[in-house]
This record gives C-alpha cells, sequence and structure tokens, in this order.
C-alpha cells in the first residue's frame, strides 16, 4: 500500500520509529550513494588508488584492509560498477565489495564449470588474467587462450608481458631491464608455468576464453599494424611476423 523499497543504501537515521514510519521511509528516502567503476584488466593497487581519490577516502587504509580481507593479493574483485554509500568507512567498502565479488564469482563460477571450488577457481583466474592483459579484443580472447594451453602443454614459458602489468605496473611499459630484473612468479619469460596469483581482475568473457580456448596449434602471435593478433605455430613464422609487424 505504501510502496516498494527502493534499492541501495538508505539514511534512517538513529531516531525511533514506529513499523508505519519505519516502513514509510524505507519506501520514500533518498538512497544516498555514489558509483564507482571498475574496468576489466585492472589491478586491484590502481583500482584502490581510484577509489580513495574518486570516493575521498584514505588510501593506505583501504589498502590495509584489503590485506586482512582478500585471500589472494590480485583477482578478487569482479569488474562492475557498484553503488556505494556516500558514508562508508575503508574497512567496511573492501568488505562490501569483496562479497559482492565472492558472489559473483560463484555464480560464474557454477555457469562455467558446474560449481565452484576456491583453489581451482583462482587458478582459472589466474589464467584469465593473462588472457584479458594480452587479448586485443573480447573476440581475441579464446584465440590467446589456446595459446597460452599449447605452451603450458608443451612446458614452454609463456613470455608474455601482459604478465609483467601487475600491481603498480598495470600500465607501464615493460622493457627489456624489466625482464631481467623482476624476480616474481609474474615474469612468465624466467618462471614456467603461471603465476602464483591473477595478474589483473577479469571479466566474465576472459573467464569463458579461459574454459574454453579455440582448438588450434598455434604458439606464438605478434600484433600486426592494425592492432589486431598474428598467430603463428613455429617460431621462424612468428620471426617473419615480427619482422612484418615492425617495418
Amino acid at each position: 500500500m505504501i510502496g516498494h523499497p527502493q534499492q541501495g543504501w538508505i539514511d534512517l537515521k538513529e531516531e525511533k520509529s514506529t513499523r508505519i514510519e519505519y516502513l514509510y521511509k524505507l519506501t520514500t528516502a533518498k538512497a544516498v550513494t555514489q558509483t564507482i567503476t571498475l574496468i576489466p584488466g585492472e589491478t586491484t593497487v590502481i583500482f584502490l588508488e581510484q577509489m580513495a581519490r574518486q570516493l575521498n577516502l584514505n588510501e593506505k587504509k583501504l589498502k590495509d584492509a584489503y590485506a586482512d580481507l582478500a585471500k589472494a593479493p590480485e583477482g578478487m574483485f569482479v569488474p562492475d560498477t557498484y553503488s556505494i554509500p556516500k558514508e562508508i568507512n575503508e574497512e567496511k567498502l573492501i568488505a562490501f565489495l569483496l562479497d559482492q565479488s565472492a558472489q559473483k564469482h560463484m555464480a560464474m563460477a557454477t555457469k562455467l564449470l558446474g560449481s565452484y571450488d576456491e583453489s581451482r577457481w583462482l587458478q582459472l583466474v589466474t589464467l584469465a588474467s593473462i588472457v584479458q592483459k594480452e587479448a586485443a579484443s573480447v573476440e581475441d580472447m579464446p584465440m590467446v587462450s589456446s595459446v597460452i594451453k599449447n605452451r603450458l602443454a608443451k612446458n614452454m614459458r609463456l613470455q608474455m608481458d601482459g604478465t609483467l602489468n601487475y600491481g603498480k605496473y598495470s600500465h607501464k611499459k615493460v622493457t627489456a631491464a624489466r625482464i631481467r630484473s623482476d624476480k616474481t612468479t609474474y615474469n612468465t619469460y624466467k618462471h614456467r608455468g603461471l603465476p602464483e596469483y591473477p595478474v589483473c581482475n577479469v571479466s566474465y568473457a576472459a573467464l569463458d576464453a579461459a574454459v574454453n580456448p579455440k582448438e588450434t596449434d598455434y604458439l606464438y602471435f605478434v600484433r600486426g599494424k592494425n592492432g589486431e593478433h598474428i598467430y603463428s605455430s613455429y617460431f621462424s613464422t612468428h620471426h617473419k611476423n615480427i619482422l612484418n609487424a615492425t617495418k
């Protein structure tokens, strides 16, 4: 009779209310919120810095709260636009985002794999994060996934620049000096297999590609002049493609 509860966070104050007054406030109060967007492929460090600036929160407190509450240093958030209450503090914000993301992760795992297993899912998110960083487009993701699958099957190093765009290096150009100096498992030029943790926060499209790669025998790719990847199965062909792409 009064109406329907609104979506979002509603400030009802702490004053005492009768049941009818409470229901009236619930259906008529204006939700005091603001939005924050996490784009696919962004790292958690950069996202936390973005939230601190946009929501006028303490960056260190956000990072400390994430370190305390998250089960892994990366890949725990799901890219999306979130509605955030204006007066929320750093710890409650991280708890809220992690809870929302955990529900989304479980739903995606059930859809793609039939069930949710935390360890298996984290490994899949790790693979998908490389797809996310390397693919030229959503359509390109299953092809990149196929190269990753084929190289792992042959125990080849992935040797992909995107894995070095982790954390604070999200938007940094990967140089030869960086490849030589980075000692983490993110450095797939030195480390065999997948990194220990995801490289970034991933989209459903990247996860779908990780589960359903194209069936190919490709082991190499290079970005062509038009921005699209050129794939090959042999290093000799790959070398020619690199030369053509740089002419």
